[in-house]
């Protein structure tokens, strides 16, 4: 695979996206797109490629927020699981904008994979416009069900593959509370996806058996 990094800037008109691309691949390949978490850039959830199918393309953005203590995010908020819903809201505009642009995605087959704030982006993006992706990977976060009523509907994924995974001692997320049972609740009972759900004994974080079950679920759904 070749490698190369695009933009210069933390905006949205020449976001900063680092690559990696399919040594044979061409301008119908798949992009995996990487949404990192807060206080993360667009290096963080990069080295999962190595583990990854090899036949995409990666594509990891830096989200266009700067965190006072140093990183980045997708959207201003009030805590973990709380976006403010007009800022979450220009984030999937501007979104919407990129993937469609020639010099973004141009309309490329896309696969989302978001870890905490990182997955709360991609679960918007995909409940605004699930035809547009060919499934999604969301990790150790939750979906802005308050902040995104009017898309967080019954039925809105019916049909898309989701891989749903997330520790079981995770202090930011807990799964029997809040935004994380909703969340649960949400993809297996009334979302429509084709769910495949994983929990790990970890915390906040990536363990590298659920990256094997991440590259399994790809190749099972290839």
């Amino acid at each position: 695979m070749s490698e190369r990094i695009l933009g210069d800037r933390a905006d949205w008109s020449q976001p900063i996206v680092r690559w990696k691309r399919a040594a044979k691949g061409g301008p119908a390949t798949p992009v995996v797109l990487l949404l990192h978490g807060r206080g993360a850039d667009e290096h963080d959830l990069f080295n999962l490629t190595e583990r990854l199918p090899r036949h995409y393309d990666y594509a990891s953005m830096r989200a266009p927020v700067p965190v006072a203590g140093g990183g980045y995010t997708w959207y201003e908020n009030r805590g973990p699981a709380r976006p403010i819903p007009a800022s979450l809201r220009t984030s999937l505009a501007s979104f919407r904008r990129w993937l469609a642009a020639p010099e973004g995605l141009g309309g490329r087959p896309c696969f989302l994979l978001g870890f905490s704030a990182g997955m709360m982006m991609g679960a918007a993006l995909l409940l605004d416009a699930p035809a547009r992706f060919r499934g999604a990977v969301l990790l150790s976060g939750a979906i802005a069900l308050e902040a995104t009523p009017e898309i967080a509907v019954p039925g809105r994924l019916a049909g898309v593959p989701v891989f749903y995974g997330f520790g079981t001692h995770d202090p930011f997320f807990p799964t029997s509370e809040g935004a994380s049972r909703n969340t649960g609740s949400y993809l297996r009972e009334r979302s429509g996806a084709v769910l495949t759900e994983k929990s790990y004994a970890m915390g906040h974080a990536i363990a590298n058996r659920e990256i094997d079950d991440v590259a399994a679920w790809f190749a099972s759904i290839a």
